[in-house]
């Protein structure tokens, strides 16, 4: 079996599925020739609903080559119901032009899909009527129709036309989103150079930050240490207030008890315990020669 031959029987088997007894093997042999029941309104297996909805119906007819898909179909339309023979015309150029636009590929579901399109377009009583009036009507309903497709087409270019640039612009960049960017060497380039300023700028602003925070930091510290120094200076006590107290007064219990401290300190040296020459203290002859006067006593008395 042929590699054809074997998606043509595929095909069929996936048309059987879809349009159950509307589909008909009329030959088994390649070619193969399949006929399709096309209806604007399916209402399944009730005759009596599908009579009293679709006012039109058409078969399609199809002779598979043996190269198909390669090659197209051979495809004719039978009236069913509803249709002059301008009509079958029209919906076998519809049949046909769907055909080519599928080159390649299973066709036949496509082609019944357009073919359906247009019957549900046209499922009006009276198309089948050769007379001059019902011919003048339908060419009146066509023009209606062909006038409202332009009216569409119509707004929707006034849409197209109003939108601003900014909106053109932001579609755009949704679209390469959508679609990404091909990576190349320009397009590196430029983004690298890009991406190096914007670096540059974050550092440098960032330095620049950090700069006046240190400056800001150092004055407030420098102002602060200042005023510690002045106050540390302004309540430091002097010597004399340190013995005498704040009022100038001589604080002779303080001076009593830092003796007794001293005295009781272990780590003072006793005299006692000192190595002296006591010798040297017994010549009282030298102090015969020393001359004490009146001014003498009067400074020791102050």
């Amino acid at each position: 079996m042929s590699d054809h031959m074997e998606e043509q029987e595929m095909e069929a088997e996936a048309l059987e599925a879809i349009f159950d007894t509307s589909f008909e093997v009329i030959s088994s042999i390649q070619p193969f020739e399949w006929s399709l029941k096309v209806v604007p309104i399916d209402c399944g297996d009730d005759e009596e609903e599908e009579n009293a909805q679709n006012h039109v119906a058409v078969k399609l007819m199809a002779t598979i080559p043996k190269d198909y898909p390669e090659s197209l179909p051979q495809l004719d339309i039978i009236v069913l119901k509803g249709l002059a023979e301008e009509q079958r015309q029209t919906v076998l150029r519809i049949a046909n032009d769907e055909s080519k636009s599928n080159e390649g590929m299973p066709a036949i579901y496509a082609i019944c899909e357009a073919v359906r399109t247009w019957l549900g377009d046209n499922n009006v009583k009276g198309l089948d009527d050769g007379s001059m009036h019902a011919q003048m009507m339908r060419r009146a309903r066509e023009e209606a129709k062909s006038k409202e497709k332009l009216e569409l087409q119509f707004e929707s270019q006034k849409k197209e036309d109003e939108m601003t640039s900014t909106e053109l612009e932001e579609i755009e960049v949704r679209k390469r989103r959508t679609e990404g960017t091909p990576c190349n060497e320009e397009n590196f380039l430029a983004w690298r150079e890009k991406f190096n300023k914007e670096t540059e700028d974050d550092l440098a602003r960032e330095a620049d930050a950090i700069g006046k925070d240190k400056s800001s930091t150092s004055k407030k510290k420098g102002g602060a240490n200042t005023a510690i120094k002045d106050e540390a200076i302004e309540n430091r006590l002097t010597g004399f207030q340190q013995f005498s107290g704040k009022m100038g007064v001589l604080n002779m219990e303080d001076i009593e008890k830092a003796a007794d401290e001293a005295e009781n300190d272990p780590n003072n040296l006793d005299v006692e315990e000192l190595n002296l020459d006591e010798d040297l203290f017994d010549d009282d002859e030298d102090l015969d020669d020393l001359d004490f006067d009146d001014d003498d006593d009067e400074d020791i008395n102050i």
